[in-house]
Protein backbone atom coordinates (compact mmCIF):
# COMPACT_ATOMS: atom_id res chain seq x y z
CA UNK A 1 0.00 0.00 0.00
CA UNK A 2 1.36 3.38 -0.96
CA UNK A 3 -0.33 6.63 1.15
CA UNK A 4 0.07 9.90 0.23
CA UNK A 5 -0.84 13.38 1.49
CA UNK A 6 -1.38 16.51 -1.52
CA UNK A 7 1.03 18.07 0.59
CA UNK A 8 3.68 16.28 0.25
CA UNK A 9 4.22 15.70 -3.22
CA UNK A 10 6.16 16.83 -5.49
CA UNK A 11 5.02 20.38 -7.29
CA UNK A 12 5.48 21.07 -10.78
CA UNK A 13 4.83 24.92 -11.93
CA UNK A 14 4.48 24.48 -15.17
CA UNK A 15 4.20 28.62 -16.25
CA UNK A 16 3.50 31.53 -13.78
CA UNK A 17 -0.26 30.56 -13.69
CA UNK A 18 -0.33 26.38 -13.36
CA UNK A 19 1.13 24.11 -11.17
CA UNK A 20 0.30 20.33 -10.69
CA UNK A 21 1.38 17.48 -8.39
CA UNK A 22 0.53 14.02 -9.89
CA UNK A 23 0.34 10.37 -8.09
CA UNK A 24 0.90 7.76 -10.79
CA UNK A 25 -0.53 4.12 -10.64
CA UNK A 26 -0.33 1.36 -13.19
CA UNK A 27 -3.92 2.16 -14.37
CA UNK A 28 -4.27 5.24 -13.21
CA UNK A 29 -3.46 8.78 -12.99
CA UNK A 30 -4.08 11.44 -10.15
CA UNK A 31 -2.99 15.09 -11.43
CA UNK A 32 -4.10 18.01 -8.50
CA UNK A 33 -3.74 21.21 -10.52
CA UNK A 34 -4.06 24.81 -9.49
CA UNK A 35 -4.66 27.45 -11.97
CA UNK A 36 -4.66 30.71 -11.45
CA UNK A 37 -7.74 33.00 -12.46
CA UNK A 38 -6.98 33.36 -16.18
CA UNK A 39 -4.95 29.92 -16.83
CA UNK A 40 -5.70 28.27 -20.35
CA UNK A 41 -5.79 24.92 -21.02
CA UNK A 42 -6.87 25.06 -24.55
CA UNK A 43 -8.46 22.51 -27.00
CA UNK A 44 -6.60 19.74 -27.11
CA UNK A 45 -7.13 15.78 -26.89
CA UNK A 46 -5.50 12.56 -25.81
CA UNK A 47 -6.23 8.62 -26.08
CA UNK A 48 -6.85 8.64 -22.53
CA UNK A 49 -10.33 8.76 -20.47
CA UNK A 50 -10.25 11.57 -18.44
CA UNK A 51 -12.58 12.40 -15.19
CA UNK A 52 -12.37 16.00 -14.26
CA UNK A 53 -13.47 16.48 -10.07
CA UNK A 54 -13.88 19.97 -8.66
CA UNK A 55 -12.03 21.17 -5.73
CA UNK A 56 -12.67 24.62 -5.26
CA UNK A 57 -12.95 27.95 -7.97
CA UNK A 58 -14.53 28.29 -10.92
CA UNK A 59 -13.87 26.11 -14.45
CA UNK A 60 -15.68 26.88 -17.57
CA UNK A 61 -14.62 23.48 -19.29
CA UNK A 62 -15.75 22.93 -22.99
CA UNK A 63 -15.70 19.00 -24.12
CA UNK A 64 -16.68 18.92 -28.21
CA UNK A 65 -19.56 21.43 -28.21
CA UNK A 66 -20.82 21.29 -24.99
CA UNK A 67 -19.87 23.93 -22.16
CA UNK A 68 -20.42 23.98 -18.67
CA UNK A 69 -19.23 26.42 -15.58
CA UNK A 70 -17.89 23.79 -13.21
CA UNK A 71 -17.98 24.58 -9.64
CA UNK A 72 -17.06 22.69 -6.09
CA UNK A 73 -17.78 19.26 -6.37
CA UNK A 74 -18.93 18.77 -10.40
CA UNK A 75 -17.80 16.10 -12.01
CA UNK A 76 -17.19 15.63 -15.68
CA UNK A 77 -16.22 12.78 -17.82
CA UNK A 78 -14.16 13.20 -20.61
CA UNK A 79 -14.23 10.17 -23.12
CA UNK A 80 -11.02 9.67 -25.10
CA UNK A 81 -9.84 11.14 -28.22
CA UNK A 82 -12.46 14.52 -27.46
CA UNK A 83 -11.76 17.59 -27.64
CA UNK A 84 -11.48 19.90 -24.76
CA UNK A 85 -10.74 23.03 -23.37
CA UNK A 86 -11.01 24.41 -19.75
CA UNK A 87 -10.45 28.67 -18.31
CA UNK A 88 -10.02 29.32 -14.63
CA UNK A 89 -12.38 31.81 -13.78
CA UNK A 90 -11.51 32.31 -10.45
CA UNK A 91 -8.41 30.43 -8.30
CA UNK A 92 -9.08 27.17 -9.32
CA UNK A 93 -7.86 23.45 -7.61
CA UNK A 94 -9.11 20.51 -9.57
CA UNK A 95 -8.72 17.06 -9.76
CA UNK A 96 -7.74 15.23 -12.84
CA UNK A 97 -8.28 11.05 -13.18
CA UNK A 98 -6.23 9.82 -16.45
CA UNK A 99 -6.45 6.23 -17.46
CA UNK A 100 -4.22 4.98 -18.51
CA UNK A 101 -1.68 7.17 -17.27
CA UNK A 102 -0.12 10.15 -19.48
CA UNK A 103 2.92 9.26 -20.66
CA UNK A 104 3.44 12.57 -21.61
CA UNK A 105 3.05 13.88 -18.43
CA UNK A 106 5.64 11.57 -17.09
CA UNK A 107 8.63 13.09 -19.39
CA UNK A 108 8.29 16.53 -17.32
CA UNK A 109 7.73 18.45 -20.48
CA UNK A 110 5.04 21.40 -20.77
CA UNK A 111 1.96 20.01 -22.52
CA UNK A 112 1.54 22.98 -25.51
CA UNK A 113 -1.52 23.06 -24.99
CA UNK A 114 -0.88 24.91 -21.48
CA UNK A 115 -1.21 28.66 -21.08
Amino acid sequence: MQSYKWDTVAVEHLTDNISRRMIVGTKEMLVRWEFDKGAIAARHSHPHEQIVVMVQGKLRLKVGDAETIMGRDDIVVIPPNTLHEAEALEDTVVIDIFSPPREDFLTGNLPTYLQ
